[in-house]
């Protein structure tokens, strides 16, 4: 059933269940006509986002958390709306007075904020379950007056879809979104938003030369795609921006396999190209004035007849050649493709998002992304944009000392580094196919991509990260200097 998440001058009279914020340290104004006796048995602290329910005159009062007063903002917000949607699955019509609690310069971003969360919050992949409990929600009534908070809450809504449609990409099982589907899905996305969409076969790839996509590939049943999407303003563009997403479909490590532990959820591994294509449906809605081009190669790393050795040399599209030491190391090698066309297109900026360091999770662990490039600019703007969208990166150097790691003794480079600094020398690997002169920067979302259990803002399996932060990056895009 879909979920309309709109702007109401009042909560509507068939509403099912009513919001009822509280501060955490409104102690002395709380709203009339709740049983505070109830709730405080019940362990509620209005701490951000914390909810309960209490019966009301004919509707549920879901009593929700906003936390201190002094210290909400719009990730609050965000997050509250999660809550909502969390809590409301299970009913049809919601009304959410929260909007006269704002400042009337913050309405629209609050709006924004609350929408988002909502449709974040309502999300469940249900797809191979027999008996599926899907939410009964048809309507999320936001309750506030201002100019422009129907269009907030409209591009909030949309946001929300791309980001649960993100995840449910990373949610399916990787025999089921191979990367002839892939590329169909990005293919639909593209004429639903009005993108312009070019898909490369085998034949394609050959002819462009990508051998680290093809290398990979050489162990699939299935053919590899690659996918290039653009997004172009109204208007002058503001600049030109590049996101390259790695679209491993399934990896098994190829011949250096992984472990069974190991291979369970590496169906995430296109995690990064999910989040970009999840970024690049929601332009239509965000409407930024930068020019936007998208490049996901798509396949899966298996173990066939014909698998790339340890040892093989490969040339990638730009013309180095990678010995490959471990064919486990392959998100690398088809991003050394994308970049390299990246690098082509004459961009003022690039960036690309990979699950792809298990040493980024040693560093950083589950919760946040790793984050380095060439341009400290360019890097601090991801940064701020990550810090504005509520998704956690913590910045790590790319340390040239290091760069020997990888020389080969029979190729440009080697696709590792050795058993330190994993995470550094992927992304020196990647930095050898950015063309000199233009700003890149690398998130490693290996740990944040994948939630082991469902707590917080976050749901179990496929959280989308990465596509807020690249939303909120193209936004307030300034082209480095």
């Amino acid at each position: 059933m879909t979920l309309k998440v709109t702007l109401a001058r009042s909560v509507p009279a068939i509403a099912d269940m009513v919001v009822v914020p509280v501060f955490s340290d409104d102690v002395g104004d709380r709203p009339a006509g709740l049983d505070w006796g109830v709730l405080e048995a019940a362990g509620f602290d209005a701490g951000v986002g914390t909810t309960s329910t209490v019966g009301g005159d004919g509707a549920v009062n879901l009593v929700v958390g906003l936390g201190r007063r002094a210290e909400i903002d719009a990730n609050t917000w965000r997050s509250v709306g999660i809550a909502i949607g969390k809590n409301a699955r299970r009913n049809r019509v919601v009304g959410a007075a929260l909007l006269d609690l704002v400042p009337d310069d913050d309405r629209r971003a609050v709006a924004r904020s609350l929408a988002e969360g909502i449709v974040l919050g309502c999300y469940s992949f249900t797809s191979w379950k027999s008996d599926p409990k899907t939410s009964t929600l048809r309507r999320v009534a936001i309750v506030g007056r201002g100019r422009g908070l129907s269009a907030a809450v409209r591009v909030g809504a949309h946001v929300g879809g791309c980001i649960n449609w993100a995840r449910d990409l990373v949610n399916r099982p990787g025999g089921d979104l191979t990367p002839p589907e892939f590329a169909a899905e990005a293919a639909t996305m593209a004429g639903r938003e009005g993108l312009s969409s070019k898909v490369l076969t085998r034949a394609g790839i050959e002819r462009a030369k990508l051998g680290g996509l093809l290398g990979v590939n050489r162990g699939s049943y299935h053919d590899p795609r690659l996918v290039r999407l653009t997004y172009t303003p109204t208007g002058r563009p503001s600049g030109h921006v590049v996101l390259v997403g790695k679209g491993i479909t399934f990896d098994s490590g190829g011949l250096s396999i992984k472990t069974m532990a190991g291979m369970m959820t590496m169906k995430d591994d296109m995690g990064g190209g999910a989040a970009v294509l999840g970024a690049m449906a929601s332009l239509s809605a965000v409407a930024p004035r930068v020019k936007v081009t998208a490049i996901v190669p798509m396949t899966d790393n298996m173990v066939g007849p014909n698998a790339t050795r340890p040892g093989d040399v490969l040339t990638i599209r730009n013309g180095k050649t990678v010995e490959v030491l471990n064919t486990d190391a392959e998100g690398r090698l088809v991003l050394a493709d994308g970049l390299s066309l990246a690098g082509e297109a004459s961009p003022d900026a690039i960036i690309d998002v990979a699950t792809l360091t298990g040493a980024c999770m040693v560093a950083l662990g589950k919760k946040y992304a790793g984050l380095m490039g060439n341009d400290e600019g360019w890097v601090d703007q991801v940064a701020m944009a990550a810090d504005r969208s509520g998704e956690l990166v913590w910045k790590l150097p790319l340390p040239a000392e290091y760069r020997e790691k990888l020389d080969s003794e029979v190729a440009d480079l080697k696709n590792i580094g050795g058993s330190h600094a994993g995470a550094l020398t992927a992304g020196l690997f990647l930095q050898e196919f950015v063309p000199d002169g233009v700003p890149w920067a690398h998130i490693d979302i290996a740990g944040p991509a994948w939630s082991d259990a469902d707590e917080g803002d976050t749901p179990k399996g496929a959280t989308g990260f990465g596509v807020r932060t690249l939303v909120s990056l193209l936004e307030h895009f300034d082209a480095p200097s």
